[in-house]
């Protein structure tokens, strides 16, 4: 199958994109080399090698292919990216729902939306496209790599847009559960609204004094000795945001490692996955003007 750009997919993975601006490099190898520091030259030429490497047009990116001059139209670079080693997350996800329309899945703990980093194959979006055969798989919306719970995806891309917009409209009711302690001080129900801006280093975030810019509502459904079950429904969308607004009122939620953050952080501990769920998801579908409602089949401990 093809992407978008005419591009074939390879693997369920489709091609990463560059675009080349003005320079004096003398080739596009060069170029890369000097723009992804991070690989090697090595790296780019076994890639070319193996014809992973063009340009826009389908053409072929050799070793020496010349960097186009300042008098040249510029244009994209694709390639296909791999990791070395990537081991298995040992959890499965589920296809709740299928349409001609969306796709909604319910992504274990652990395991990425998308491509980022050292995962690959070793994500929800890859792992959908090659168990369903359907290339054109876009999430609407994006859950930590920590939660567990829903998460849908667009399947035909001219309406991508519309289902897009409903998150940042925030005309979609989300339904969140969370394992926490139980402080005994706090009166319920609780609406957190704050300002959440980027920490250090940059994966983190944190709150800060200004206009708020998230706000979630939250309330006890059950608890249990020192710990409790909470339901938490954001407004917003704000990175983390669940996990910082938890933690600012001192309930961290259970096995969170970040907030606050702990000092070593090992490899991830698959005995001890974040205790936080996204449990359902209702809107008004755009598209095909039907009420929509998924609930998760997973559970927390």
């Amino acid at each position: 199958m093809t992407t978008l750009h005419g591009l074939p997919t390879k693997n369920g993975v489709g091609p990463s994109c560059v675009g080349l601006p003005a320079g004096n490099w003398r080739t596009i190898t060069d170029f890369l080399v000097e723009r992804f520091p991070a690989i090697t030259r090595e790296v780019w030429l076994e890639r070319m090698a193996h014809q992973l490497v063009m340009d826009e047009f389908g053409g072929l990116v050799t070793p020496e292919r010349p960097y186009p001059g300042p008098m040249r139209p510029l244009f994209r670079v694709y390639y296909y990216r791999a990791v070395d080693v990537e081991a298995r997350i040992p959890f499965e996800e589920s296809v709740l729902y299928q349409d001609d329309h969306l796709v909604v899945a319910d992504k274990p703990h652990f395991l990425p939306v998308t491509p980022s980093g050292h995962y690959l194959q070793e994500t929800l979006l890859v792992r959908l496209k090659k168990r369903l055969g359907i290339d054109t798989l876009i999430p609407i919306h994006r859950i930590d790599r920590e939660t567990a719970g829903l998460v849908l995806f667009s399947i035909n891309p001219k309406e991508r847009n519309a289902y897009q917009a409903m998150f940042r409209d925030h005309a979609v009711t989300k339904h969140y559960e969370a394992i926490a302690p139980w402080r005994q001080d706090l009166t319920w129900p609780v609406t957190r609204k704050s300002r959440i801006v980027e920490d250090e280093p940059f994966f983190r975030q944190r709150e800060v004094p200004g206009q708020p810019n998230s706000e979630t509502h939250m309330d006890v459904i059950e608890k249990s000795g020192g710990l409790a079950r909470y339901a938490l429904n954001p407004v917003t969308g704000k990175k983390h945001q669940l996990r910082v607004h938890m933690n600012a009122l001192g309930l961290p939620i259970l096995n969170d490692r970040m907030y606050p953050p702990v000092a070593e952080t090992p490899d991830d501990d698959y005995s001890l996955p974040l205790q936080l769920l996204a449990k359902s998801i209702a809107f008004t579908d755009p598209v095909t003007g039907q009420a929509r409602h998924f609930q998760s089949q997973l559970t927390l401990a």
